[in-house]
């Protein structure tokens, strides 16, 4: 659906509806004029979604959180442009004391990587980014990467590119980054990321130590060859600010955060705020870790740059802000920030022909666009959706579905990072075993 996002303006007062919010356009709805003695059944169905269905949501929820996949969770769902569920399960907090709340603030990782990929088409749209850009047009320090080239039984070798890597490589994570974890194919790179915290997982980098670091070591795969995925949206992230002369987290809120009404999403929590974040189980293994890379309590102001794919927080409703504009066909509120043939653009295959798969975040089935895994068919994937249905998710827990096709926005805000894509999925089958309705007939 294309039609603009309505307005929040009220809470739901049908009980047993499982609705905590109800989005209208403009002016408030105006209720039926109804006898007072004559009983209102409430509708079974609410948009095409049954509501016996969609309570079965929080019964998994609940189970999740008692097997402690995370310690509570917030799930959101809205359809042409209706919140038709809304719902807090669980607890705020890991020793399980406060009961979760539908305004809690979650760690969103890799979800920050679709925000600041659709504020780099946006400037793609201005005129002052190309796609085709080679990346030290705006971070020269990267003009002299190598690529290592590794054969089973003999030393890597370091050849040129055969192409810089450019702008659109950083959107596709084809530009021959990548993480420094297991997945990373070679031993080399991945000691050389750790040694120079080019992730800035012990401590603040800053812009100028990261990019000096980043252009000493290779390049794992030749550039547009493979999609592997890395740490190539905090590289875009610092090409944004060049060419913006602005800091990431400034560049943001005034183009599209900030205009969206999007207050809770940023890199840093005021103090305000803080009783409100969501934690992970402390159980978890990979919870301290994790958390040791997400300074969120402290703005870091120069001392270390803004992680374009991984630093910023946000809470269910800030988040569908992002995602129903997306659904809209880059318009919320009246407000135009991307053209209807940029969000196809984006949200169409752009690694065809490549090595690589986004599976271990989307599941089979998906290829990838410009900062969202894209289904390419009905079948092969594990769980419903629609072809071109857009998707991600983030290390901590949360992930998203935008189904175009479906008028469907579904939000998982969750702090589980061992559980993550066993309880993506089931929410994911949960949203569309709920749907009576489908639009595509």
């Amino acid at each position: 659906m294309t039609k603009a996002f309505p307005t929040l303006h009220r809470r739901a007062a049908l009980a047993g509806t499982g609705l905590a919010l109800v989005l209208g356009g403009g002016a408030a709805a105006q209720p039926a004029t109804v006898a007072a003695t004559t009983p209102v059944a409430a509708p079974d169905v609410i948009r095409g979604f049954s509501k016996a269905r969609l309570a079965r949501i929080r019964p998994v929820m609940e189970a999740e959180a008692a097997r402690n996949s995370f310690p509570g969770a917030v799930t959101l769902i809205a359809r042409q442009g209706e919140i038709i569920h809304h719902e807090a399960h669980g607890h705020l907090d890991a020793a399980k004391t406060r009961p979760m709340t539908t305004d809690a603030i979650f760690l969103q990782a890799s979800m920050t990587k679709p925000i600041v990929s659709t504020l780099a088409m946006m400037m793609v749209e201005q005129g002052r980014v190309k796609l085709d850009d080679p990346i030290h047009t705006y971070l020269p320090e990267l003009a002299e990467l190598k690529v290592e080239v590794r054969r089973p039984g003999a030393e890597p070798e370091f050849v040129p590119p055969t192409r810089q890597p450019t702008i659109h490589d950083l959107l596709r994570h084809s530009a021959g980054f990548v993480y420094a974890n297991a997945a990373s194919p070679s031993p080399g790179i991945r000691a050389a990321y750790g040694r120079a915290d080019i992730e800035a997982r012990n401590g603040p980098v800053t812009t100028a130590a990261m990019l000096q670091a980043l252009g000493t070591i290779p390049l794992a795969f030749q550039p547009g060859t493979t999609f592997h995925y890395s740490i190539a949206t905090d590289v875009l992230g610092l090409a944004l600010e060049r060419a913006a002369g602005m800091r990431l987290d400034r560049l943001l809120a005034r183009d599209l955060t900030g205009p969206l009404g999007m207050a809770e999403t940023t890199w840093f929590v005021p103090e305000a705020k803080r009783a409100r974040i969501a934690e992970a189980p402390t159980t978890d293994p990979q919870t301290a870790p994790m958390w040791q890379s997400y300074r969120i309590m402290q703005d870091p102001g120069d001392a270390s740059y803004f992680k374009g794919g991984a630093g910023l927080v946000s809470t269910s409703t800030d988040y569908l802000r992002y995602a129903q504009m997306i659904a809209n066909g880059g318009v919320f509120e009246g407000t135009r920030y991307l053209s209807p043939a940029t969000v196809r653009f984006m949200l169409s295959n752009h690694i065809t022909g490549m090595a690589g798969t986004p599976a271990a975040s989307t599941g089979p089935g998906y290829g990838f666009g410009l900062g969202f895994g894209v289904r390419l068919a009905d079948g092969v994937g594990t769980a419903p959706g629609s072809p071109n249905d857009a998707m991600w998710a983030g290390a901590w827990g949360t992930s998203f579905t935008i189904d175009r096709s479906e008028g469907l926005v579904a939000i998982l805000m969750a702090q589980g990072p061992s559980s993550r894509f066993r309880t993506r999925m089931i929410f994911k089958n949960l949203v569309y075993g709920a749907m009576t309705d489908s639009l595509r007939g």
